[in-house]
């Protein structure tokens, strides 16, 4: 059965902006790494939660075209305790925010950023009578 969500997956083009932002900026735990069989630089892990891990894949060469209504991944979401300190703590490290602080039509709060890479992250204060909060 299934018990829980355990990474999501990013090939990122410059691994040292992309630990910069999540470790330094976003305060996540740079958790581990794995090379590859010759022994390179494969996979970066950094955790958001017990055994839940955003993977950075090393090497990402080609950028997608941004195309409306595009087909599969279309944002990472990071639950947060307060969604004005989070904007805040992006602005004040030079992170522009693609939209401000606001309450979305899900009952949450949100504001959203882009990563180095441009993949779009949702941050989620999720607040009493959102479906978010049901077990």
């Amino acid at each position: 059965m299934i018990i829980g969500l355990a990474h999501v997956a990013i090939t990122v083009k410059y691994m040292d902006r992309s630990l910069y932002f999540y470790r330094d900026i976003l305060g996540l735990k740079h958790a581990f790494h794995v090379n590859d069989q010759e022994g390179n630089p494969w996979i970066e892990y950094v955790q958001v939660g017990p055994q839940q891990f955003i993977e950075l894949f090393h090497g990402g060469k080609n950028e997608s075209e941004s195309v409306d209504q595009q087909i599969g991944f279309h944002h990472l979401c990071i639950r947060v305790a307060d969604i004005h300190e989070i904007a805040n703590h992006l602005t004040s490290h030079g992170i522009s925010l693609d939209v401000a602080p606001k309450k979305g039509v899900g009952k949450n709060y949100q504001c959203w950023v882009k990563d180095p890479d441009g993949n779009r992250i949702e941050f989620l204060q999720p607040e009493e009578g959102s479906p978010h909060m049901a077990e």
